[in-house]
């Protein structure tokens, strides 16, 4: 028993580490994607691999995160209670734990096809690349949807290896809908940003240019949901455009949260609404491609 609670705690920790709970930002556009390049019939192999490489990824590229900004975290109040900051984590052993998971989504992505397997060294280049790009850019919160955008289009890689044009709109929801919610995020960390050298959307256009140009890419976000609704009018209906509906007032109420005073529901307005939209966007879909 004290080897298994050991183990449990270990994956707890690994979890905090990883920050799983994020993965649904990705996982519901995968899952879409997957099942409409499998035409509602997906082959159990395939996707074993493709979630084991979906797994791979995000958890590796967050827990690289972590490691690549510790030094920054440590100086921010807000983050300076995070496992290696505080010294509850080696660097060493999220190193280890990061390449682990980069080895996973390689021979996954061997395992399910040429172009998936060859694609993988840009993938792994994007996921580490996007930690730094807060020490030069402002344009890192789009790096950061790029990034997560990958998702969907692995997804049918995945299944077809080739690319098609559904899973690109998919990627541009993704994309601009992530990029969106992080700059509201990022709001929090204004004054340590522009104290700090750290390069953001916030620092540079300051608040309430940031929630306006996260307001922006969100309707970007919108308009390419209904353009995939559209391109997918053979398998996606009524049900998916209730869906759309209810995303957009979860949007409407993710921006009305942090209107009048960013500094307020910024983790609310953020990462909690956004959690909700994802499993709304995943549950309307499958329930539409199915029914």
């Amino acid at each position: 028993m004290g080897i298994i609670k050991k183990g449990l705690r270990k994956i707890e920790e690994y979890g905090r580490l990883a920050m799983f709970s994020h993965t649904i930002f990705s996982f519901s556009f995968a899952a879409i994607s997957f099942l409409l390049a499998s035409n509602g019939k997906p082959n159990p192999l395939v996707m074993f691999w493709a979630f084991i490489a979906l797994l791979g990824a995000r958890t590796g590229a967050n827990t690289a995160n972590r490691v690549i900004d510790a030094k920054i975290d440590a100086l921010n109040p807000r983050t300076a209670d995070r496992q290696i900051p505080k010294g509850e984590m080696k660097i060493k052993e999220a190193v280890i734990f990061t390449t682990i998971c980069f080895i996973a989504l390689v021979v996954a992505a061997y395992q399910l096809n040429t172009l998936c397997f060859l694609l993988s060294p840009v993938a792994l280049f994007c996921m580490i690349f996007y930690s730094y790009t807060k020490r030069f850019t402002w344009a890192c919160h789009l790096f950061l949807g790029f990034t997560c955008s990958i998702a969907p289009v692995g997804a049918w890689l995945a299944v077809t290896g080739k690319f098609s044009l559904t899973p690109l709109v998919l990627a541009g929801i993704n994309c601009f809908w992530t990029a969106g919610f992080d700059i509201i995020y990022a709001t929090q960390d204004y004054e340590f940003d522009t104290t700090h050298g750290i390069h953001s959307i916030p620092a540079r256009f300051g608040i309430k240019g940031a929630l306006m140009i996260s307001r922006m890419l969100h309707i970007i976000a919108l308009l390419f949901f209904v353009a995939f609704i559209i391109i997918q009018n053979e398998k996606m209906g009524i049900i998916m455009w209730i869906g759309f509906i209810i995303v957009v007032g979860l949007i409407f109420l993710q921006h009305w949260l942090v209107k009048d005073d960013a500094s307020k529901n910024v983790k609310i307005a953020s990462y909690s609404v956004s959690q909700i939209t994802s499993i709304v966007i995943m549950i309307f879909g499958i329930i539409d491609i199915y029914f």
